[in-house]
């Protein structure tokens, strides 16, 4: 049975080390010392030495480094075409040669600064190893092959390498060694400061998958205390967001679609149809936007996913930017009301087709304005660039805002909010008369998935702000409408529920007024019990939800299994448009009956694709 040694220290102000030194005799041999005058720690065994300075850290010899794979960053294509591995493998002399096959070399010896190590690998935990053993090649080229061939594979594909679990680490990764006198030695550098910044981070954003304005200011105050530059910020928070289990089911679901379009070479309307609807599910979910465009990032670059012909609504970008905003000789003269409108247009259309290519395309915009700026062309050149970036925020502000309305519960909306969203209304049906509800309602009331409540709430939101305008109603009526179906649509679903439960449990039949009446009551007693309501329930939300499991019961006993046995889609649509139920919880049922009878959710997708 193998034995290890731990020693533990601190270099600075905010890197941690974990030296382990893992072997049948460890407890037997001298694998360190301090060098006092230059605050050096050398570990060491024959052929091998790994240094730790104050700046960072030097190493000769066999072995590598390795960390888990932060989300975002850049991977190998092999690497990313395997979502099993987790991990980031490097060996020492190792290169990429233009075959794409790693090649081995002699020459080992290195060294990394602290600050470059957290940069280009983990920002919070990064590992080290070197390996003793008789049974290694005499070359250093072919020792690192056969530590990759013995190794590789578990470091790749180990769990226990971000869970900075090492026990179980040292217990996967020696016995691989097959050599009872060997001796692996593990370095393991912590970032404590970055550590403090993603646990932070982690804990507010699991309370309710969102930052309040007070918990970003502690964030803010702890990285300016530290010196955390913005990109390790950024890297952190979005690691951190996608590692939410609710988050991360849907994001892999999304990323193994595209990795799967990638072997195919395209992607074809059902995938399509997939991976929006996996985009409305985010939505509905609180995910963040900034974790798909990077898997869009990641996985479309350099591939030939789309038509190589360039997309209508691009050109006209490219024609508004160029055209009048940076290549005509009056390059100050703004930009008319015609030309923002198709700018709006088109990164409306770019936002429906998942393409980031305008956001490149105003990006490059922004640097050639600076560059001519630079040059000497007028500073007011900025004032018509800022034009446009301040017509293209107000669309991504009022477009998050209505969408969750739409399709999210529990959604609360203050006067405040609502009198930002008037001025944005204003602003843009000053580009054109209907403008505003051509832009964000006119589509939205075609979506499939737009449920009832959120219906409601959309139509009672159009009708106030209209209202407003005309100065025939306020914001704090308009603020009181959408409270109340607010609270309608939150005592709907407590009360879906425990009557579903109610009846699953103590009713098997409810068809009559009678037992319907007793349902009533005691559910009302239970919810007033568990402080879930004040007062009675209304009897037509009543009558609802005892309808809609009603509708249930019949769609998952009789018409579902006909569905599936016919491939019936016209059968279901008809369902879905005249029964009433939102789109969104006839699905969820027919995951949970997919599920419960052991089905293949590939036939799911099969019948629904069609529909989206």
């Amino acid at each position: 049975m193998h034995k290890d040694i731990r020693l533990h220290g601190q270099v600075g102000s905010h890197v941690e080390y974990f030296v382990m030194v893992v072997g049948n005799d460890a407890y037997q041999r001298y694998f360190f010392n301090i060098v006092q005058e230059e605050e050096h720690l050398r570990i060491f065994s024959p052929g091998n030495e790994f240094i730790i300075t104050p700046q960072g850290i030097g190493y000769q010899g066999n072995g590598g480094y390795f960390c888990e794979y932060m989300f975002g960053v850049d991977q190998p294509s092999s690497d990313l075409a395997k979502p099993d591995i987790i991990n980031r493998l490097v060996m020492y002399g190792a290169r990429s040669d233009d075959t794409g096959s790693i090649r081995f070399s002699d020459r080992t010896q290195g060294e990394e600064s602290f600050e470059n190590i957290f940069f280009e690998g983990n920002a919070v935990c990064n590992y080290y190893f070197f390996v003793h053993s008789t049974q290694l090649s005499r070359k250093l080229k072919y020792q690192q092959e056969e530590l990759v061939k013995n190794l590789g594979k578990v470091i790749k594909r180990s769990e226990s390498v971000g869970d900075e679990r090492d026990d179980a680490l040292i217990a996967n990764i020696f016995p691989l060694l097959k050599d009872d006198s060997a001796q692996l030695f593990i370095i393991k550098l912590i970032n404590r400061h970055h550590r403090e910044y993603r646990d932070l981070f982690k804990s507010l954003y699991y309370r309710n998958k969102k930052i309040a304005d007070d918990d970003f200011a502690r964030l803010v105050k702890l990285a300016a205390t530290y010196r955390i530059d913005r990109y390790q910020q950024e890297r952190m928070r979005i690691d951190a967001m996608y590692r939410h289990p609710s988050n991360k089911r849907i994001v892999d679901e999304y990323r193994n679609i595209l990795l799967a379009c990638n072997s195919k070479g395209e992607i074809s309307h059902l995938d399509n149809a997939r991976l929006t609807r996996l985009k409305t599910l985010s939505v509905r979910n609180k995910i963040p936007g900034a974790l798909f465009y990077t898997l869009d990032e990641m996985l479309k670059k350099g591939r030939n996913l789309v038509h190589h012909q360039e997309q209508d609504y691009i050109a006209a970008t490219r024609e508004v930017l160029q055209g009048i905003f940076l290549r005509e000789k009056e390059i100050e003269s703004p930009i008319n009301r015609e030309d923002m409108l198709n700018l709006i247009l088109a990164k409306k259309k770019a936002v429906e087709n998942r393409d980031h290519f305008f956001d490149q395309l105003m990006l490059d915009a922004s640097k050639e304005c600076d560059e001519k700026i630079r040059d000497g062309a007028d500073p007011g050149l900025m004032d018509g660039f800022s034009y446009v970036i301040t017509y293209l925020d107000r669309f991504d502000s009022v477009s998050n805002l209505i969408s969750q309305l739409a399709f999210m519960e529990n959604v609360r909306v203050s006067e405040e909010m609502l009198q930002g969203l008037l001025e944005h209304k204003a602003a843009f049906d000053n580009l054109k008369v209907g403008c505003f509800e051509e832009l964000f309602i006119r589509e939205l009331f075609h979506n499939a998935y737009l449920g009832r409540f959120g219906r409601r709430k959309v139509t009672v939101l159009l009708a106030g702000l209209n209202a407003v305008e005309r100065r025939t109603g306020t914001t704090e009526e308009l603020h009181r409408q959408l409270q109340e179906i607010d609270q309608e649509e939150r005592l709907s679903a407590v009360l879906l529920e425990h009557v579903r439960d109610r009846i699953r449990n103590f009713y098997s039949r409810f068809t009559t007024k009678a037992d319907q009446e007793a349902l009533r009551r005691e559910v009302i007693e239970e919810l007033k019990n568990k402080r879930l309501i004040k007062a009675d329930i209304p009897d037509h939300l009543f009558h609802e939800t005892i309808f809609t499991i009603k509708k249930e019961a019949m769609y998952l006993h009789s018409l579902l299994p006909q569905i599936i046995a016919e491939r019936n889609v016209g059968l279901r649509e008809d369902f879905l448009e005249n029964s009433g139920l939102d789109r969104f919880y006839v699905e969820e049922l027919e995951r949970e009956y997919y599920e419960k009878n052991g089905l293949n959710l590939e036939g799911l997708y099969q019948i629904r694709k069609g529909l989206s």
